[in-house]
């Protein structure tokens, strides 16, 4: 499969993945409804909206949101003209509307993009990584990120980072209503009942493994947006080393920015965390391995 077929996959990768996870939530809704005694589909219907809604104020919202969370100030041309003219150029020649451009005050370099399309786009750095590159390497990073962009990348980690929170929220509400309920009057209405006794085995088990699954789904792809979006953004710049030779920069930063959550770890070019060298940490890593996206870069 191509840049180009990948890219149209993705799009409708992004209503496939929102379809399992309703499937996955409304499973998740059923059986743990049924383990505390309440009315299954009622609760389960009652999920699905909520998490419908969620998803909706995420396509619509969650660029403003990371934005505020790391404090991302707008700029405009007379702010840093070089950044400006390097993300219109990119833009320009990928086909792409202008994004808006904002800039977050910390030391450590880094970027990430987000918004649900190309009309509603924004790109953003940290102060750290102005200084630290060339404009070749500059161009690298930006076009990784305009192209994160164009396949629809931003749209498709925002909803999927949302449905995978609602899955921890299930499992933290089902882990706590079947402790208070441990010490109230519905235990009294368990006893004789054997399919409930087994729905509330089959919910703990899943209330333990359910947002681990769905969080190494997540991080799965993520990671192989990452290499998609390396691959892209070197055919706009027709330039991989440049893109090789800034993760190179940004590989030897080890101190890791502030103001991030591990819901926006995944938008950064790099791992803010600057965690990882070890296999159990990996699994759980939101980037694939520098060393290796450097690799494939220089092999193209």
């Amino acid at each position: 499969m191509n840049i180009y077929s990948q890219i149209s996959a993705n799009k409708w990768k992004t209503w496939l993945i929102m379809l399992l996870f309703v499937v996955f939530i409304a499973t998740l809704s059923y059986v743990f409804s049924n383990a505390l005694g309440y009315d299954a589909v009622s609760i389960t219907g009652f999920a699905l909206v909520i998490a419908g809604i969620m998803s909706i104020g995420s396509y619509y919202y969650s660029d403003k949101l990371v934005l505020a969370t790391l404090n991302a100030k707008e700029i405009s041309e007379k702010d840093n003209p070089q950044l400006f003219h390097i993300v219109e150029n990119l833009a320009i020649g990928d086909g792409l509307p202008m994004p808006k451009i904002y800039i977050v005050n910390d030391p450590s370099p880094n970027a990430f993009a987000t918004g649900r399309d190309p009309k509603h786009a924004v790109v953003c750095v940290t102060t750290g990584i102005l200084p630290l590159m060339d404009k070749a390497e500059l161009e690298g990073v930006l076009a990784h990120e305009l192209s994160h962009v164009k396949n629809f990348d931003t749209r498709l980690m925002g909803i999927v980072a949302i449905l995978v929170g609602f899955v921890a929220i299930l499992a933290n509400i089902f882990m706590r209503s079947l402790f208070w309920n441990s010490f109230g009057g519905r235990d009294r209405d368990r006893e004789g009942n054997q399919l409930q006794y087994i729905f509330l085995i089959i919910g703990i088990i899943f209330a333990i493994l359910s947002p681990i699954a769905a969080t190494l789904i997540q991080l799965a792809v993520s990671r192989k947006r990452e290499f998609l979006a390396d691959a892209s953004g070197a055919l706009l710049t027709r330039y991989p080393e440049g893109l090789a030779s800034a993760l190179e920069k940004l590989e030897k930063y080890s101190k890791p920015m502030k103001n991030v959550s591990n819901a926006t770890a995944q938008l950064f070019i790099t791992n803010p965390f600057k965690n990882g060298g070890q296999w159990f940490s990996s699994l759980f890593d939101t980037h694939p391995p520098l060393e290796e996206r450097i690799k494939i870069l220089r092999n193209m």
